[in-house]
Protein backbone atom coordinates (compact mmCIF):
# COMPACT_ATOMS: atom_id res chain seq x y z
CA UNK A 1 0.00 0.00 0.00
CA UNK A 2 1.03 3.62 -0.86
CA UNK A 3 0.24 7.37 -0.07
CA UNK A 4 -0.80 9.69 -2.73
CA UNK A 5 0.09 13.22 -3.08
CA UNK A 6 -1.05 16.06 -5.49
CA UNK A 7 1.06 18.85 -6.11
CA UNK A 8 -0.75 22.11 -7.45
CA UNK A 9 -2.38 19.50 -10.34
CA UNK A 10 -4.40 21.37 -13.07
CA UNK A 11 -6.35 19.93 -16.07
CA UNK A 12 -8.74 21.11 -18.76
CA UNK A 13 -10.61 19.81 -21.66
CA UNK A 14 -11.34 22.10 -24.92
CA UNK A 15 -10.34 24.86 -22.96
CA UNK A 16 -12.84 24.14 -20.13
CA UNK A 17 -10.36 24.37 -16.85
CA UNK A 18 -11.61 20.64 -15.01
CA UNK A 19 -9.03 20.69 -12.03
CA UNK A 20 -7.74 23.96 -10.88
CA UNK A 21 -3.77 24.10 -9.02
CA UNK A 22 -5.52 20.85 -6.95
CA UNK A 23 -3.49 19.62 -3.63
CA UNK A 24 -4.65 16.46 -1.55
CA UNK A 25 -2.41 14.03 0.59
CA UNK A 26 -4.16 10.43 0.94
CA UNK A 27 -2.90 8.64 3.75
CA UNK A 28 -1.57 5.01 2.83
CA UNK A 29 -3.63 2.16 3.69
CA UNK A 30 -7.11 4.40 4.48
CA UNK A 31 -10.46 4.58 3.04
CA UNK A 32 -10.32 8.04 0.90
CA UNK A 33 -13.25 9.46 -1.05
CA UNK A 34 -13.70 12.05 -2.84
CA UNK A 35 -17.31 14.02 -2.68
CA UNK A 36 -18.80 16.33 -5.47
CA UNK A 37 -21.23 17.13 -7.39
CA UNK A 38 -21.47 15.83 -10.91
CA UNK A 39 -19.47 17.36 -13.39
CA UNK A 40 -16.94 18.99 -10.85
CA UNK A 41 -13.72 16.91 -11.99
CA UNK A 42 -14.01 13.66 -9.53
CA UNK A 43 -13.32 11.15 -12.44
CA UNK A 44 -10.86 13.43 -13.73
CA UNK A 45 -8.96 13.29 -10.50
CA UNK A 46 -9.19 9.46 -10.30
CA UNK A 47 -7.64 9.13 -14.25
CA UNK A 48 -5.36 11.53 -13.82
CA UNK A 49 -4.06 9.31 -10.36
CA UNK A 50 -4.54 5.99 -12.67
CA UNK A 51 -2.57 7.63 -15.57
CA UNK A 52 -5.45 7.04 -18.18
CA UNK A 53 -5.32 10.44 -18.51
CA UNK A 54 -1.92 13.22 -18.26
CA UNK A 55 -1.70 16.16 -15.87
CA UNK A 56 -1.34 19.84 -17.73
CA UNK A 57 0.73 21.02 -14.82
CA UNK A 58 1.41 19.47 -11.43
CA UNK A 59 2.56 16.68 -10.21
CA UNK A 60 1.40 13.00 -8.63
CA UNK A 61 3.44 10.74 -6.27
CA UNK A 62 2.68 7.44 -5.25
CA UNK A 63 4.67 7.31 -2.20
CA UNK A 64 8.01 9.14 -2.36
CA UNK A 65 7.97 7.75 -5.89
CA UNK A 66 7.00 10.56 -8.72
CA UNK A 67 4.78 8.66 -11.59
CA UNK A 68 3.41 12.28 -13.26
CA UNK A 69 4.40 10.91 -16.32
CA UNK A 70 4.74 6.96 -15.47
CA UNK A 71 2.56 5.19 -17.81
CA UNK A 72 -0.69 2.75 -16.96
CA UNK A 73 1.05 -0.17 -16.83
CA UNK A 74 4.04 0.73 -14.75
CA UNK A 75 1.41 2.34 -11.57
CA UNK A 76 0.37 -0.40 -9.32
CA UNK A 77 -2.95 1.15 -9.47
CA UNK A 78 -6.36 -0.19 -10.08
CA UNK A 79 -9.63 1.04 -11.58
CA UNK A 80 -13.29 -0.03 -10.60
CA UNK A 81 -15.38 1.59 -13.33
CA UNK A 82 -19.61 2.41 -12.77
CA UNK A 83 -20.36 -0.31 -15.52
CA UNK A 84 -17.38 -2.47 -13.95
CA UNK A 85 -16.20 -3.79 -17.59
CA UNK A 86 -16.33 -6.87 -17.35
CA UNK A 87 -15.26 -8.59 -20.01
CA UNK A 88 -18.54 -10.19 -21.47
CA UNK A 89 -17.50 -13.36 -23.15
CA UNK A 90 -15.17 -14.63 -20.18
CA UNK A 91 -16.50 -16.43 -16.89
CA UNK A 92 -15.86 -15.42 -13.75
CA UNK A 93 -13.24 -17.06 -13.28
CA UNK A 94 -11.35 -15.83 -16.41
CA UNK A 95 -12.53 -12.41 -15.62
CA UNK A 96 -10.97 -12.02 -12.18
CA UNK A 97 -7.16 -14.39 -13.76
CA UNK A 98 -7.27 -12.07 -16.66
CA UNK A 99 -3.88 -9.24 -14.96
CA UNK A 100 -2.55 -13.28 -13.82
CA UNK A 101 -3.07 -14.38 -17.17
CA UNK A 102 -1.51 -11.37 -19.21
CA UNK A 103 1.36 -11.83 -16.36
CA UNK A 104 1.44 -15.34 -17.27
CA UNK A 105 1.93 -16.62 -14.23
CA UNK A 106 1.71 -20.34 -13.32
CA UNK A 107 -0.96 -21.70 -13.70
CA UNK A 108 -1.22 -23.42 -10.41
CA UNK A 109 -0.53 -19.70 -8.98
CA UNK A 110 -3.81 -18.99 -10.92
CA UNK A 111 -5.86 -21.45 -9.79
CA UNK A 112 -4.90 -21.21 -6.19
CA UNK A 113 -5.33 -17.09 -5.87
CA UNK A 114 -8.46 -16.96 -8.03
CA UNK A 115 -10.38 -19.67 -5.96
CA UNK A 116 -9.24 -18.18 -2.75
CA UNK A 117 -10.55 -14.90 -4.14
CA UNK A 118 -14.00 -15.77 -5.09
CA UNK A 119 -14.24 -17.86 -2.00
CA UNK A 120 -13.59 -14.50 -0.29
CA UNK A 121 -15.94 -13.06 -2.29
CA UNK A 122 -18.93 -15.29 -1.95
CA UNK A 123 -18.60 -16.15 -5.60
CA UNK A 124 -17.10 -19.96 -5.63
CA UNK A 125 -20.86 -20.91 -6.82
CA UNK A 126 -20.51 -18.44 -9.98
CA UNK A 127 -17.28 -19.56 -11.77
CA UNK A 128 -18.43 -20.50 -14.72
CA UNK A 129 -20.70 -17.98 -15.17
CA UNK A 130 -20.78 -15.24 -17.49
CA UNK A 131 -21.05 -11.47 -16.49
CA UNK A 132 -24.55 -11.45 -18.28
CA UNK A 133 -25.93 -14.03 -16.13
CA UNK A 134 -24.93 -12.14 -12.70
CA UNK A 135 -26.89 -9.51 -10.43
CA UNK A 136 -25.73 -6.47 -10.15
CA UNK A 137 -24.07 -7.29 -7.11
CA UNK A 138 -22.13 -10.04 -8.25
CA UNK A 139 -20.81 -8.13 -11.14
CA UNK A 140 -19.13 -5.78 -8.75
CA UNK A 141 -17.81 -8.28 -6.47
CA UNK A 142 -15.98 -9.78 -9.79
CA UNK A 143 -14.80 -6.07 -10.77
CA UNK A 144 -13.11 -5.56 -7.19
CA UNK A 145 -12.11 -9.01 -7.37
CA UNK A 146 -10.15 -8.53 -11.01
CA UNK A 147 -9.12 -5.22 -9.54
CA UNK A 148 -7.14 -6.77 -6.68
CA UNK A 149 -5.94 -9.71 -7.33
CA UNK A 150 -2.52 -8.04 -8.93
CA UNK A 151 -2.06 -6.61 -5.00
CA UNK A 152 -2.23 -3.02 -6.34
CA UNK A 153 -1.04 -0.29 -3.85
CA UNK A 154 -4.08 2.20 -4.43
CA UNK A 155 -7.79 1.00 -5.87
CA UNK A 156 -9.35 3.11 -7.28
CA UNK A 157 -13.31 2.98 -7.12
CA UNK A 158 -15.83 5.64 -9.62
CA UNK A 159 -18.59 5.38 -8.01
CA UNK A 160 -18.93 1.65 -8.32
CA UNK A 161 -22.60 1.30 -6.34
CA UNK A 162 -24.37 4.11 -9.01
CA UNK A 163 -26.57 1.41 -11.13
CA UNK A 164 -27.47 -0.45 -7.62
CA UNK A 165 -30.47 -0.36 -5.95
CA UNK A 166 -30.00 1.39 -2.29
CA UNK A 167 -30.49 -2.31 0.28
CA UNK A 168 -27.84 -3.58 -2.17
CA UNK A 169 -25.56 -0.22 -2.17
CA UNK A 170 -25.63 -0.43 1.96
CA UNK A 171 -25.32 -4.13 2.43
CA UNK A 172 -22.12 -3.65 -0.54
CA UNK A 173 -20.80 -0.58 1.40
CA UNK A 174 -20.17 -2.72 4.65
CA UNK A 175 -18.58 -5.27 2.37
CA UNK A 176 -16.37 -3.05 0.95
CA UNK A 177 -14.97 -1.66 4.33
CA UNK A 178 -14.60 -4.47 5.60
CA UNK A 179 -12.70 -5.62 2.17
CA UNK A 180 -10.36 -2.62 2.78
CA UNK A 181 -9.66 -3.49 6.56
CA UNK A 182 -8.42 -6.52 5.43
CA UNK A 183 -6.51 -5.58 2.74
CA UNK A 184 -4.97 -2.01 4.24
CA UNK A 185 -4.93 -1.44 0.64
CA UNK A 186 -5.63 2.39 0.25
CA UNK A 187 -8.74 2.35 -1.57
CA UNK A 188 -9.87 5.79 -3.14
CA UNK A 189 -13.47 5.90 -3.80
CA UNK A 190 -14.98 8.40 -6.01
CA UNK A 191 -19.09 9.57 -5.36
CA UNK A 192 -21.80 12.49 -5.95
CA UNK A 193 -24.05 10.73 -2.87
CA UNK A 194 -22.74 12.49 -0.02
CA UNK A 195 -24.33 9.36 2.71
CA UNK A 196 -22.02 6.44 0.85
CA UNK A 197 -19.12 8.98 1.57
CA UNK A 198 -20.21 9.48 5.23
CA UNK A 199 -20.03 5.92 5.36
CA UNK A 200 -17.18 4.78 4.21
CA UNK A 201 -14.33 7.62 4.71
CA UNK A 202 -11.62 7.68 6.84
CA UNK A 203 -11.25 10.98 5.54
CA UNK A 204 -12.72 12.72 2.04
CA UNK A 205 -12.53 15.91 0.28
CA UNK A 206 -15.17 18.05 -1.11
CA UNK A 207 -14.95 19.56 -4.49
CA UNK A 208 -16.72 22.22 -5.82
CA UNK A 209 -17.78 23.27 -9.42
CA UNK A 210 -14.71 25.45 -9.96
CA UNK A 211 -12.24 22.26 -10.05
CA UNK A 212 -11.09 23.37 -6.24
CA UNK A 213 -11.42 21.34 -3.28
CA UNK A 214 -13.85 22.99 -0.83
CA UNK A 215 -12.97 21.12 2.41
CA UNK A 216 -10.66 18.39 3.70
CA UNK A 217 -11.56 16.43 6.68
CA UNK A 218 -12.80 13.01 8.51
CA UNK A 219 -16.55 13.06 7.93
CA UNK A 220 -17.18 14.16 11.45
CA UNK A 221 -15.44 17.13 11.10
CA UNK A 222 -17.61 18.48 7.42
CA UNK A 223 -20.48 17.24 8.27
CA UNK A 224 -20.62 19.28 11.92
CA UNK A 225 -17.66 21.76 10.69
CA UNK A 226 -18.53 22.70 7.04
CA UNK A 227 -16.36 25.71 6.14
CA UNK A 228 -18.77 27.25 3.95
CA UNK A 229 -22.47 27.13 2.60
CA UNK A 230 -21.79 24.80 -0.11
CA UNK A 231 -20.31 22.29 1.79
CA UNK A 232 -23.01 22.53 4.49
CA UNK A 233 -25.73 21.96 1.80
CA UNK A 234 -24.30 19.41 -0.36
CA UNK A 235 -22.90 17.31 2.42
CA UNK A 236 -26.19 16.38 4.24
CA UNK A 237 -29.38 18.88 5.03
CA UNK A 238 -28.84 22.12 6.60
CA UNK A 239 -30.70 25.69 7.47
CA UNK A 240 -29.17 28.65 6.29
CA UNK A 241 -30.04 32.17 7.83
CA UNK A 242 -28.19 35.37 6.59
CA UNK A 243 -27.78 38.24 9.73
CA UNK A 244 -25.35 40.37 10.90
CA UNK A 245 -23.04 39.12 13.06
CA UNK A 246 -21.96 41.02 16.35
CA UNK A 247 -19.39 39.90 18.74
CA UNK A 248 -17.24 41.68 20.96
CA UNK A 249 -14.75 38.51 21.57
CA UNK A 250 -15.93 37.17 24.40
CA UNK A 251 -20.07 36.62 23.26
CA UNK A 252 -21.37 37.02 19.81
CA UNK A 253 -24.78 37.48 19.02
CA UNK A 254 -26.61 36.96 15.46
CA UNK A 255 -29.28 38.86 14.00
CA UNK A 256 -31.68 38.43 11.48
CA UNK A 257 -34.21 40.31 10.30
CA UNK A 258 -38.15 39.70 11.60
CA UNK A 259 -36.71 36.76 13.77
CA UNK A 260 -34.36 38.51 15.91
CA UNK A 261 -31.34 37.29 17.35
CA UNK A 262 -29.96 34.33 18.20
CA UNK A 263 -27.16 33.56 20.61
CA UNK A 264 -23.73 31.74 18.77
CA UNK A 265 -20.22 30.38 19.68
CA UNK A 266 -17.71 33.17 18.75
CA UNK A 267 -15.88 30.42 17.77
CA UNK A 268 -17.79 28.46 15.70
CA UNK A 269 -15.50 29.04 12.85
CA UNK A 270 -12.10 28.49 12.18
CA UNK A 271 -11.75 31.97 10.86
CA UNK A 272 -11.68 33.97 13.63
CA UNK A 273 -14.37 36.91 14.46
CA UNK A 274 -13.47 40.30 14.88
CA UNK A 275 -15.11 42.68 17.69
CA UNK A 276 -17.67 44.95 15.44
CA UNK A 277 -20.64 43.34 13.23
CA UNK A 278 -20.22 41.81 9.98
CA UNK A 279 -22.64 40.11 7.34
CA UNK A 280 -22.80 36.06 8.00
CA UNK A 281 -24.16 33.20 7.66
CA UNK A 282 -25.40 30.57 10.45
CA UNK A 283 -25.96 27.05 9.73
CA UNK A 284 -28.03 24.73 11.81
CA UNK A 285 -28.68 21.20 11.02
CA UNK A 286 -32.76 19.45 11.14
CA UNK A 287 -31.71 17.38 13.45
CA UNK A 288 -30.33 19.61 15.74
CA UNK A 289 -33.45 21.19 15.88
CA UNK A 290 -35.86 20.42 18.68
CA UNK A 291 -39.71 21.08 18.32
CA UNK A 292 -42.37 21.29 20.39
CA UNK A 293 -46.21 22.89 20.62
CA UNK A 294 -45.23 24.10 23.90
CA UNK A 295 -42.71 26.68 25.16
CA UNK A 296 -39.17 24.75 26.39
CA UNK A 297 -36.69 25.96 28.52
CA UNK A 298 -32.74 25.37 28.87
CA UNK A 299 -31.98 26.16 25.06
CA UNK A 300 -30.31 29.51 23.92
CA UNK A 301 -32.05 29.87 20.73
CA UNK A 302 -36.12 29.86 19.88
CA UNK A 303 -38.30 30.74 16.99
CA UNK A 304 -41.86 30.20 16.73
CA UNK A 305 -43.28 28.81 13.55
CA UNK A 306 -46.02 26.96 11.74
CA UNK A 307 -46.32 23.28 10.70
CA UNK A 308 -46.35 23.38 6.48
CA UNK A 309 -45.75 19.82 6.08
CA UNK A 310 -45.19 16.67 7.54
CA UNK A 311 -43.11 13.74 5.73
CA UNK A 312 -42.66 10.37 7.81
CA UNK A 313 -40.18 8.05 6.92
CA UNK A 314 -40.28 5.51 9.68
CA UNK A 315 -37.52 5.93 11.35
CA UNK A 316 -37.56 9.66 11.24
CA UNK A 317 -40.14 12.20 10.47
CA UNK A 318 -39.15 15.27 8.42
CA UNK A 319 -41.47 18.81 9.24
CA UNK A 320 -41.06 21.81 7.27
CA UNK A 321 -41.98 25.19 9.49
CA UNK A 322 -43.15 28.23 8.41
CA UNK A 323 -41.27 31.30 9.91
CA UNK A 324 -42.77 34.66 10.34
CA UNK A 325 -40.27 36.16 7.73
CA UNK A 326 -41.47 33.37 5.65
CA UNK A 327 -38.57 31.50 5.45
CA UNK A 328 -38.85 27.71 5.66
CA UNK A 329 -37.21 25.64 7.94
CA UNK A 330 -36.99 22.10 8.40
CA UNK A 331 -36.73 19.51 11.38
CA UNK A 332 -35.74 16.11 11.67
CA UNK A 333 -36.73 14.03 14.56
CA UNK A 334 -35.94 10.34 15.56
CA UNK A 335 -39.16 8.30 15.85
CA UNK A 336 -38.19 6.80 19.21
CA UNK A 337 -41.98 6.00 20.53
CA UNK A 338 -44.63 4.34 19.11
CA UNK A 339 -46.52 6.63 20.28
CA UNK A 340 -45.01 10.15 20.78
CA UNK A 341 -45.87 12.12 23.69
CA UNK A 342 -47.07 14.85 20.92
CA UNK A 343 -48.84 14.45 18.51
CA UNK A 344 -47.66 16.99 15.87
CA UNK A 345 -49.95 18.18 12.70
CA UNK A 346 -50.45 20.53 9.79
CA UNK A 347 -51.04 24.11 10.98
CA UNK A 348 -49.79 23.39 14.40
CA UNK A 349 -47.94 26.12 15.68
CA UNK A 350 -44.70 25.15 16.69
CA UNK A 351 -41.65 26.15 18.56
CA UNK A 352 -38.27 25.74 17.17
CA UNK A 353 -35.55 25.25 19.78
CA UNK A 354 -31.28 24.86 19.93
CA UNK A 355 -28.02 24.94 21.15
CA UNK A 356 -25.88 28.07 20.69
CA UNK A 357 -23.46 25.33 20.22
CA UNK A 358 -25.13 23.23 17.61
CA UNK A 359 -25.14 26.70 15.35
CA UNK A 360 -22.26 26.57 12.85
CA UNK A 361 -21.19 30.12 11.63
CA UNK A 362 -20.06 29.88 7.65
CA UNK A 363 -18.04 31.98 5.06
CA UNK A 364 -20.07 34.59 3.21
Amino acid sequence: MKSIRLEKVTKSKQGHLILDNVSLEISLGEFFALLGPSGCGKTTLLRLISGLESVDQGKIFLGSVDITHQPVHKRKINVVFQNYALFPHLSVFDNVAYALSIAKKPKEEIEYKVHKLLKAFHLSEQTEKRPSELSGGQQQRVAIARAIIGEPEVLLLDEPLAALDFKLREKLLIELIELQSKLHTTFVYVTHDQSEALTVADHMAIMNHHGHIAQFGTPTEIYEFPVSTFVAEFVGSTNIFEGVLTSDGKEAKFAVEELGCFQVLPHSTKKTIVCGSKEAVLSVRPEKIYISKSPVENFSNTLKGTVTSIVYNGRSTLYEVLLPNSKKVQVFEQNEEHFPKEDIDFDDQVFLCWQKENGQLLEV
